[in-house]
């Protein structure tokens, strides 16, 4: 009787250890990979994933190597954010192999369907995300203060140049062209 008591609890007793270390195990796993994948994912509005992974001084740009990328945070609402869409629009035509320019609403509770409205009716020919990373992103790069806020990043994804505010198309040109 004393064998059958003590096998009973031994098994109890490996199998409770077995599925904590288990659970631990699973834990650890679960950090390890999210230290290690730190990437953010912005959503276009037909679904695209633009996957964007901080470096020491910038980020890459999955799908967008060896591009310029250019981030603009803006919100459909603000007067100098549309103001700035046919210069964008403009400099996405003239640099079409070369830069890739990524708009990123700030504005919750936004469909795809609006967007890509509001698109259609400011003809609009660059990228627009609209996800919750949004705003992980402009936590990311240190907070957004105002909008328009735009980024440039050169070819190896590393930060060269930011504009608060609307900013002449030539300005953004010449920063595009050193970069180059």
């Amino acid at each position: 009787m004393k064998t059958v008591i003590f096998i009973i609890l031994s098994l109890f007793v490996l199998s409770g250890c077995s599925n904590d270390v288990s659970k631990k195990e699973q834990s650890s796993n679960k950090e390890l990979h999210a230290e290690r994948d730190n990437s953010i994912v912005l959503k276009d509005t037909d679904g695209n994933n633009i996957k964007i992974i901080p470096k020491e001084n910038g980020f890459e740009f999955e799908g967008y190597e060896n591009k310029v990328v250019i981030i603009n945070f803006f919100a459909t609402w603000c007067p100098p954010c549309k103001a700035e869409i046919p210069h964008l629009n403009n400099l996405q035509k003239k640099y079409k192999k070369d830069v890739k320019i990524i708009s990123v609403l700030l504005e919750e509770n936004k469909s795809n369907e609006e967007i890509k409205e509001f698109m259609e009716k400011n003809s609009i020919e660059f990228t627009i995300t609209n996800s919750i990373s949004n705003f992980k992103l402009a936590k990311e790069i240190g907070g957004v203060r105002s909008i328009p806020f735009m980024l440039i990043y050169d070819r190896n994804g590393d930060y060269s140049q930011h504009y608060t505010g609307a900013v002449p198309e030539e300005m953004i040109d010449i920063d595009i062209q050193r970069v180059l």
